[in-house]
């Protein structure tokens, strides 16, 4: 290896940026929900573009659109899965595209299941903090955004063909 070639990446970097990038969401996630709780607890809605996206504070028991209200219990069992799965899945990591997807995907995961833990009403029944509302279709935070920008880029690297490995499938011509 000369001296201008970069050093190869390994599985075990991208692990570690796969779990950097997660730390940043689940700190960038937490610290907008607490502002949005010291801010927007009075029931205040701050416009920001208009009433296309504002501001309003809202307390989600259930998933996307609040689908499942009465079973906060099987999101925070979904939710510790997808960490589980994400985290074994990551190790295997071999392209940069990949580590910022799973680093999004463990990210919004962890720090749902984080409110789902440890948020009211009880433990393992929390309800999620959601504050970003777009227009009148629903409610969302940065976990969410971090869930949504990870599939969309997951379904573009399974629509390109990559791999954990970083290996393209190869159709061969027989």
């Amino acid at each position: 290896m000369s001296e201008t070639t970069p050093p190869a990446r390994t599985p075990r970097r991208y692990f570690l940026v796969v779990l950097l990038i997660a730390i940043v969401v689940i700190v960038i996630d937490q610290a907008s929900k607490w502002w949005a709780e010291s801010e927007l607890g009075n029931g205040e809605i701050i416009p920001v573009i208009g009433d296309l996206i504002r501001f309003q504070l809202v307390y989600n028991p259930g998933a996307a659109f609040s689908i499942g209200e009465g079973f906060t219990w099987i999101f925070t069992i979904l939710a510790a899965a997808a960490v589980v799965f994400i985290i074994w899945y990551a190790r295997r990591a071999g392209s940069i595209g990949l580590t910022i997807t799973l680093g999004l995907l463990l990210g919004g995961a962890a720090t749902h299941l984080g409110d789902r833990l440890f948020r009211d009403p009880a433990f393992a029944r929390g309800h999620v903090v959601d504050f970003i509302a777009y227009g009148n279709l629903f409610i969302g935070n940065i976990a969410d955004i971090a869930i949504f920008a990870g599939a969309v880029m997951l379904v573009v690297l399974t629509v390109r063909g990559a791999r954990a490995d970083n290996r393209a499938r190869v159709e061969e011509e027989r």
